[in-house]
């Protein structure tokens, strides 16, 4: 085993895509390319053009989540569609930064996880969410995650307690977070690989 310092991370990462097979010439090498486009391409919207999406879109983001891994294939997620304009600007408020976008999104989907069915609810619901955000890039939808898990509403209601009651979730449900779907208004400049923190990858054990 080769162990790298990290003035070598730029060789770490050029052998780790000739591993994964990006600089291979073979059939998959198409897909495989198409899927980094799409990792680079992701970035967070909260701004938001007029217009409803699609129906099939939405089916097709839906259908993301629900294809999801789980712990277990305890399928311990639920999930909230809200398209309703009123509803969305309460969603808006639930809490006091980094929300209110939501009101201006053409859907947001509310990630909601059972505790009661497994101790890996987060990680079930978190995987469901970015598949979402996924699917939406593929399908040139805007799309940006909204933290409610540990947040709060005001001083005594937290954020997933505020969303519980205005959209009449049932316990022991509790909210991960919102996404909020949409048409982009404006494209943005996608990731750069060049920036990529090679230094938080370790090979074999952690290096300082």
């Amino acid at each position: 085993m080769l162990f790298l310092q990290p003035k070598h991370f730029s060789c770490l990462r050029l052998c780790c895509l000739n591993f994964y097979g990006y600089f291979c010439v073979s059939k998959e090498i198409g897909t495989m390319q198409d899927f980094n486009t799409l990792l680079i391409n992701r970035r967070s919207y909260r701004k938001y053009a007029d217009g409803p999406l699609a129906g099939d879109a939405v089916q097709l983001i839906l259908e993301a989540a629900l294809l999801s891994p789980t712990s277990k294939n305890k399928h311990s997620w639920e999930f909230v569609v809200v398209e309703d304009r009123e509803m969305l600007a309460k969603l808006s408020r639930c809490k006091a930064q980094s929300a209110a976008f939501i009101a201006d999104a053409a859907l947001a989907v509310v990630v909601l996880g059972n505790p009661l069915e497994t101790d890996a609810w987060i990680e079930d619901a978190s995987i469901a969410a970015i598949n979402m955000q996924l699917q939406a890039e593929e399908l040139g939808i805007g799309s940006c995650w909204v933290q409610v898990r540990n947040r709060d509403f005001s001083e005594t209601i937290t954020s997933g307690e505020y969303i519980n009651g205005i959209l009449d979730v049932p316990m022991p449900l509790e909210v991960l977070c919102v996404i909020s779907f949409g048409k982009k208004e404006k494209p943005r400049s996608p990731n750069n690989g060049d920036q990529l923190l090679w230094e938080k990858v370790h090979l074999g054990k952690y290096t300082f």
